[in-house]
Parts: C-alpha cells; structure tokens; sequence
C-alpha cells in the first residue's frame, strides 16, 4: 500500500506496513519452522497451558478441542462457534490418522470421532477475545486501512482505527463520498460504478461486517494482516465474563426464578384441540387448560 497524503487537516494517511510499525513477535518464523515434518507432535504453551500441536501442510496446528475444554473450559459450544467465524477463523479437519495421533498424545479422548485444527496465530486471538483486554494495536497516528466489501455494488473505504473506539463508531471513511459509517452500517452502503457487478449480500446483517469488510490489498503483509485482526477483535463481547453459579446457591437467587406465571389467551377452538390433547390437568401440573386462558 502506497502513501497517498490527503488534503485537509483532518488527513487519512494510508501508510506503507513495513514503514508504518515494525511486526511483532508473532509475525517472525519460529526456529526450526522450515524443519517442520508431516504430522509431527509438539507441544505449545497457550496462556500457560501445553496444548498439544500437529503439522499439517507445512503448519503447526492446535487441537481447538482441548483448547475449548482447558483455556475456553467456562464458554459453550456456540459461544466458541460464533466467536471463531466472527474472528475469521477457519477449522482444519484431520484425518483418521491425524486424530488417532492425537489420541496418542492425550489431545482428544479415544472416543472422538473428528477434530479441527487452527493455527498457533488463530488459537492465539480465539482466546485472546475471551480471555484478553483486546486492547487495540499500536498504529501511527493517521493510519487507516484501505477496505473494501462486495455486498450488493461493492464499496471502497479507509478505516481509520483512530475512531473506532466503540462498535458502532463512524470509522470508515467511504472513497466515493467521503461520508463516514460504522462498520456494520459501512457493508450495507455501496457505490454503481461502471465497472462493478452486483453480488447478491450472502446473508448480511449488521454483525457480520467482520466476514464481508476486507483489505483491498489481496497481498498484504503479514504485520498487516495481523493488526487487522487485532483491529476486528475488538468490541466483540470478548471481554465480557461469564458469571458461574455459585454453589449452594439458594434457588430464589436464580435470574429465572423472578419469572411470573403468565396467562395466554387462546381461541375455543384451539382449547378444544388442547383439551384432547392434554386433557384436564390438576392444579400443580406445569400446564393446565380451562375455557378461558392457558397458564404455563
């Protein structure tokens, strides 16, 4: 990405990456990595815990199981799930004789039938949206990133993480118009030009702006692409804990135990078919019909 100084005070500077902050620890190639052999066990320290590796096709890979049932222990399936395609985060499954080496090593129990690998750098920022600050990454001032989507005719714009201090922050300055939208109003805004096409919105809602808003570089470099990352972690419910039951805890003190019986008024004709179907219930069942209401 070329510099392109903008007039006006309030300039957009679209700096060079190997000018514009120097990559962290994360972006340099590990020792031995060019050694690295198919399917070969190692062993990572995540947050220290060990967490079990596996090579496969030339990258060292996580078993995102036993980081769900040891780092991310206290967050269900779905929190896990939806948090992992909000980051980008795509699943390698291993083969039979992947997983039966992970087996081996104490990765996965001997009754699990698939599992999904990611990446040292992806397992890095899963947890890290759960169990991180997500503090934003260090930028010069002034610097935006060149972004572009493909939803309806497609749209040009520079995000400048300068702004984007909350989830609905005007951030992206649109290259068309120079309006500014948050980012997920800024994937529902969009520019004919001559030469777009049309692509019908796969789905789009206002939370999905992390999978349609990408960098218009498609060779970006690697501290680039990381910082971009960092940048859509943020405000993205990964700081937010949540709360265990205590034990012992009396029943009273339960959110749902403040929940009243309610009544719901229903046609004959459907208490008719209730009454065939559930007959007549006492007064202590969960359910009990009468000509009038249903309580549940």
């Amino acid at each position: 990405m070329a510099s392109s100084p903008l007039p006006g005070p309030n300039d957009i500077l679209l700096a060079s990456p190997s000018s514009a902050f120097q990559p962290d620890a994360l972006s340099q190639p590990r020792p031995g990595h060019a050694n690295l052999k198919p399917n070969q066990v190692g062993q990572v320290i995540l947050y220290g815990i060990p967490i079990v590796s596996l090579v496969i096709d030339g990258q060292e890979r996580l078993c995102l199981a036993q980081i769900s049932n040891t780092l991310l222990k206290n967050f269900s399936y779905n929190e896990i799930h939806n948090r992992r395609v909000a980051l980008g985060i795509t699943c390698v499954q291993c083969t039979p004789v992947q997983l039966e080496i992970l087996r081996r090593a104490g990765a996965m129990p001997i009754s699990s039938r698939r599992c999904g690998m990611i990446t040292k750098r992806e397992a890095e920022r899963l947890c890290k949206s759960f169990l991180g600050e997500n503090r934003p990454p260090k930028l010069p001032d002034n610097f935006a990133f060149d972004v572009s989507h493909e939803c309806a005719w497609g749209c040009r714009g520079s995000f400048i993480p300068a702004r984007y201090n909350s989830s609905r922050a005007k951030c992206i300055k649109c290259s068309y118009c120079n309006m500014y939208f948050s980012p997920n109003k800024f994937i529902f805004h969009s520019h004919r030009t001559p030469d777009a096409k049309y692509t019908q919105p796969d789905a789009a809602n206002f939370n999905s702006w992390r999978r349609h808003l990408k960098l218009t570089d498609k060779s970006p470099q690697d501290e680039l692409v990381f910082a971009w990352e960092d940048v859509k972690a943020m405000f993205n419910g990964g700081s937010r804990k949540r709360a265990l039951p205590q034990p012992g805890a009396h029943p009273a003190c339960h959110p749902l135990s403040s929940i009243r019986t309610r009544s719901i008024p229903f046609s004959s004709q459907t208490l008719m078919l209730l009454e065939e179907i559930f007959g007549e219930k006492d007064q202590g069942d969960r359910m009990r019909v009468n000509k009038d209401n249903i309580w549940l």
